[in-house]
């Protein structure tokens, strides 16, 4: 656990966070027109994992400003080393994970953010993915969640991978949808949480996630 420590995790929003997310808000309604359904199903306090459909590297921006709360996500670290880059997604509430690392730190890194209570949003799927199936899941997020009693919420973004689809160097103007499904409980048992438990869960959160995605490309 001694790769958590120097992670700075409050949710204080600083004149700093404030400014870095003025400007990316703005960028976002000007290019991408969003609206959200749902944002209410997002718990105020206490941890959260925040699980959006991954179609486009968009999404991550798109995600920041779904609740009230300040979340935190995983970057790469050398992310970390760009100019301008780096401030901005550390002041945003993003922390480094070593490219090629273990799925062991990136989850301990998960675990500490949503032990102190944070909302941590965590891409379900892994990498980007196209199309209208979600395909079956790893285990790592409700893995996650029932480590630290974590409620999961799906979020469907569509229209994403056409405002900056695979390739693309610059994301196209484009209206996006942004539907939020109900929170998911983690998984939970007397003891050790089975492997049967987990999968069973991970599906659910499987067929939710794809409901709210199917939900937001109807607009």
């Amino acid at each position: 656990m001694a790769e958590t420590q120097p992670l700075e995790l409050s949710e204080e929003r600083t004149f700093t966070y404030r400014l870095c997310a003025g400007l990316v808000q703005v960028l976002s309604k000007v290019l991408f027109r969003p609206s959200v359904v749902g944002a209410e199903n997002i718990p105020l306090e206490g941890p959260v994992i925040i699980a959006p459909i991954h179609r486009s590297n968009v999404d991550f921006a798109l995600t920041l400003f779904i609740s009230k709360r300040k979340v935190f996500f995983m970057a790469k670290d050398s992310l970390f080393r760009v100019p301008l880059l780096g401030p901005l997604i550390a002041h945003l509430g993003a922390f480094p994970i070593r490219r090629g690392a273990a799925d062991r730190e990136s989850m301990a890194h998960s675990e500490a953010v949503l032990r102190q209570g944070h909302a941590l949003v965590l891409f379900p799927e892994g990498t980007r993915k196209e199309g209208l199936a979600v395909a079956p899941l790893h285990d790592g997020a409700m893995f996650v969640a029932a480590r630290t009693g974590a409620k999961v919420v799906p979020v469907g973004i569509g229209g994403s991978d056409r405002a900056m689809p695979k390739g693309a160097k610059l994301p196209r103007p484009l209206k996006i949808t942004i539907v939020v499904g109900a929170p998911i409980d983690p998984p939970s048992s007397e003891g050790r949480v089975t492997r049967s438990a987990l999968s069973a869960k991970s599906e659910e959160l499987r067929a939710a996630l794809e409901k709210v995605y199917l939900q937001s490309l109807r607009g």
